[in-house]
Order: C-alpha cells, then sequence, then structure tokens
C-alpha cells in the first residue's frame, strides 16, 4: 500500500471505515488506553480536535490493549469512559494492535514511512503519535510523552 488512504479501519462501532473520507485533511493518528498513565491526553486530543476540525484537522484513536492490558473493554466500554470522562468527539476505531504479527495494517505501514528513535518501528507504548498531512505523508511520529498541545505548532504549520 501506498498512500494513507489505501486502508481501512473497523470504527468503534465495528463499522468499516477507509481512511479515504479523511482524504485532503491534516490527520494525528494515535494508539491509546483508558487506563494508562498517558490516558489525562484525551483531554489534549479533544481541545486539538475542537479546535482545528473546521479547519480540516482529525484526530483519529487507535485503542490498543498490547502495553500493560490498559486498553480492557470492550467497544461499548471504550465508548462510554471516552465520552462520559474526556468528552471525546473525535473518531475513534475498534481496538487492534499495533506491534508483532497481528499488528494492524495501517500500523504496519505508518512504523515504516516514520520509524521512531534509532530507527526502531516498534510501538513503544500508549498514546504515540503520528501526523499526516494533507497529501497522506506521514511528517512526524511523537513519543506517548510528548503532550498534544506540544504538537499544535506542528499541526497549524500543515493546516
Amino acid at each position: 500500500m501506498a498512500s494513507i488512504y489505501d486502508f481501512t479501519a473497523d470504527d468503534i462501532n465495528g463499522v468499516a471505515r477507509s481512511l479515504e473520507l479523511w482524504r485532503g485533511q491534516v490527520l494525528l493518528i494515535v494508539n491509546v488506553a483508558s487506563k494508562c498513565g498517558f490516558t489525562p491526553q484525551y483531554e489534549g486530543l479533544e481541545a486539538l480536535h475542537a479546535a482545528h476540525s473546521g479547519r480540516g484537522f482529525a484526530v483519529l484513536g487507535f485503542p490498543c490493549n498490547q502495553f500493560g492490558h490498559q486498553e480492557p473493554g470492550d467497544a461499548e466500554e471504550i465508548k462510554r469512559f471516552c465520552s462520559l470522562t474526556y468528552g471525546v468527539t473525535f473518531p475513534m476505531f475498534s481496538r487492534i494492535e499495533v506491534n508483532g504479527p497481528n499488528a494492524h495494517p495501517l500500523y504496519r505501514w505508518l512504523k515504516g514511512q516514520k520509524p521512531g528513535l534509532l530507527g526502531s518501528e516498534a510501538i513503544k507504548w500508549n498514546f504515540t503519535k503520528f501526523l499526516v498531512d494533507r497529501d497522506g505523508r506521514v511528517r512526524h511520529r511523537y513519543a506517548p510523552m510528548d503532550a498534544p498541545e506540544k504538537l499544535e505548532k506542528d499541526i497549524l504549520a500543515l493546516l
């Protein structure tokens, strides 16, 4: 697959969604978890989404249970937690794996496009973020500890 728009992922309701739906937008793709030390980043992610969605920006959240079993709930529990605790309105997807033989193809592609430190492709923890430009190119990869508000300058540069 040569483009981010070639991928499909099931949304949080189990409906297959082509990333083609977000063609021409700046995307921040994040593997998320409800019981992680970085979970409060949902607040910052939602703030970015709310502030810039009208200009062609979207956060896409991909729950993942691969790191310390920090996303143990089913889709309904994840939706309820995100909505009630953080008021999440950005698109959420079904729980996926981001590493290993069962890694979602989107994440295999993202990691290949923008490896981490020292060329490592593996996702190290929840809340790793990939910033994708309007042409579908991965421009930045951010570590879990990189707070969403620290990414705003890079997002604005692409908008």
